[in-house]
C-alpha cells in the first residue's frame, strides 16, 4: 500500500513512523527555566549527528501550535542535558513523559536526584550513568504543518559524563552493565536483544 502525508490524517502518519522507525534511543532533557525551576522530558525523536565536533539532536512536537516548557527554556538559555535511559530508570523517565505545568519539578516528581552540571545551568539526573551536557546550536521549526509542527534542536556536547561503571578499556561503553532501553510504538519499549557483529569490508 501507498500512503500520502499530504492526504494522510496526522495520526496515521505518526503510528506509521513510530511503528517503522525503530528502536529508538531516548534522550531525557532536562533544562531549567528563568526561575531556576528544573524541566526533565523524554523525547524519542533524538540522536547523536555527529562526533567532530559532538552534536545532538531532538525534535519536539507543537500540540496546538504550543511550545513544551523544554523548547521554551531551550530557546531562552540555549543549554540542555541529556540524561541517557537505562532499564533502572524506565518508570522515572515515564513519569515525567506526562504534561505537567511549567511550576512542577520533574526531577521530583520522578523522585531522581538533580545534580550540578559542569559547564551549563541545567542540572543532570544522577541516577544516569551517562549524561551530556550541550549548548544549543541551532534549531528550526518545521513548515506546512497540520496541527503545530515540529521544532528541531541540534546542540554541542560541551562535555560528557561516563559512570566509571559502564566504562571499559579504550573509551568502550559495557553494553551488559549499561543497559540501555529504547522506545517502540504505543507504549512499547525494547532492552537490549541478541547482539551479533559484521565486520566491515
Amino acid at each position: 500500500m501507498e500512503f500520502n502525508p499530504d492526504t494522510l490524517e496526522a495520526s496515521a502518519i505518526y503510528k506509521l513512523l513510530t511503528g517503522s522507525v525503530i528502536p529508538r534511543p531516548i534522550g531525557w532533557i532536562s533544562t531549567i527555566d528563568e526561575s531556576g525551576i528544573n524541566n526533565l522530558a523524554p523525547f524519542s525523536y533524538f540522536n547523536i549527528i555527529g562526533d567532530d565536533p559532538p552534536h545532538v539532536m531532538f525534535s519536539t512536537v507543537r500540540g496546538n501550535n504550543t511550545n513544551k516548557d523544554t523548547l521554551n527554556n531551550v530557546l531562552t538559555n540555549k543549554q540542555f542535558v541529556v540524561n541517557m535511559v537505562t532499564e533502572d530508570l524506565v518508570a522515572q523517565m515515564n513519569a515525567t513523559a506526562q504534561t505537567v505545568p511549567a511550576e512542577i519539578d520533574e526531577f521530583e516528581l520522578a523522585g531522581v536526584t538533580p545534580i550540578a552540571s559542569t559547564k551549563i545551568q541545567p542540572n543532570r539526573v544522577k541516577e544516569s550513568p551517562i549524561t551530556f551536557e550541550c549548548e544549543m546550536v541551532h534549531h528550526y521549526f518545521l513548515e506546512n504543518h497540520k496541527q503545530g509542527g515540529a521544532c528541531i534542536v541540534v546542540g554541542r556536547i560541551v562535555i560528557m559524563h561516563i559512570d566509571e561503571s559502564v566504562l571499559l578499556d579504550n573509551y568502550k561503553i559495557n553494553m551488559e552493565t549499561y543497559k540501555p532501553v529504547s522506545r517502540l510504538a504505543g507504549a512499547n519499549y525494547s532492552k537490549l536483544g541478541e547482539l551479533f557483529s559484521v565486520k566491515r569490508s
